[in-house]
């Protein structure tokens, strides 16, 4: 969800405006995956180089975040959508991890689900499942023999969520940016100019549009066909 900042200074507003609106971009984002029978949406909130930021920002977002846990369960209710949280959780505040689980836990029972990516890194996520797999394996309880892809997988952040087979990047960035660097092994990418604020129903639409003329081969002869049709899940 990049460009909030570059959004916010085109309009003469502090970073942080520019924040505020692409929280309400993400509401939109997410009635439209609705509407297109889209069930997952991975969005990345905050890496773990945006702590890098400044103080005063970090701590606007944090604020942010915590705020619209509160406000938005009803709505995730009311919609039926289960919401996640991945990355490493240990690095926030005490508060707002009590906030996530209680959300999380008031949505577990839903299908749909909107995942956010917060202190989140693709380095990190894949750092980590070593580490789980390597504690198993001194504790005795591992095979290291039984270790291959779909193994290691199991160990991820989220690994009942199938890998994404769109990616769109905002604002024109021609980037991974350290996102979801295991699973998007063969995610199709849409690159857009539009800034995250402004990312409407239109620029959605054209990203599936573009995602329906790929022929998704997966390294294999024959493209993937979706047999319902659909443009993305």
């Amino acid at each position: 969800m990049d460009g909030n900042g570059r959004w916010a200074k085109a309009r003469g507003k502090p970073r942080l405006a520019g924040h505020r609106a692409g929280v309400d971009t993400v509401e939109r984002v997410l009635g439209y995956c609705s509407d297109a029978g889209v069930k997952y949406l991975t969005l990345y909130a905050f890496s773990t180089e945006n702590w890098k930021r400044p103080a005063a920002e970090v701590s606007g977002l944090m604020k942010l975040f915590s705020l619209y846990l509160k406000r938005k369960l009803s709505l995730f209710k009311k919609k039926k959508v289960r919401l996640r949280v991945i990355g490493r959780r240990s690095d926030l505040a005490a508060p707002l991890q009590k906030e996530i689980e209680r959300v999380e836990r008031e949505t577990a029972h839903f299908d749909r689900q909107l995942i956010l990516a917060v202190s989140y890194g693709g380095r990190a996520e894949i750092a980590d499942a070593a580490r789980r797999i390597a504690e198993e394996a001194r504790a005795g309880t591992l095979d290291p023999a039984d270790v291959d892809e779909k193994f290691f997988a199991g160990r991820l952040y989220a690994p009942d969520v199938p890998d994404p087979e769109l990616i769109v990047r905002t604002s024109g960035e021609m980037r991974v940016s350290n996102f979801l660097l295991w699973e998007c092994a063969y995610s199709e990418f849409y690159i857009t100019p539009v800034l995250w604020p402004d990312f409407d129903r239109a620029e959605f639409n054209r990203a599936l549009a573009a995602y329906a003329m790929r022929e998704r081969r997966l390294g294999g002869v024959e493209a993937v066909k979706d047999p319902e049709g659909a443009a993305a899940k």
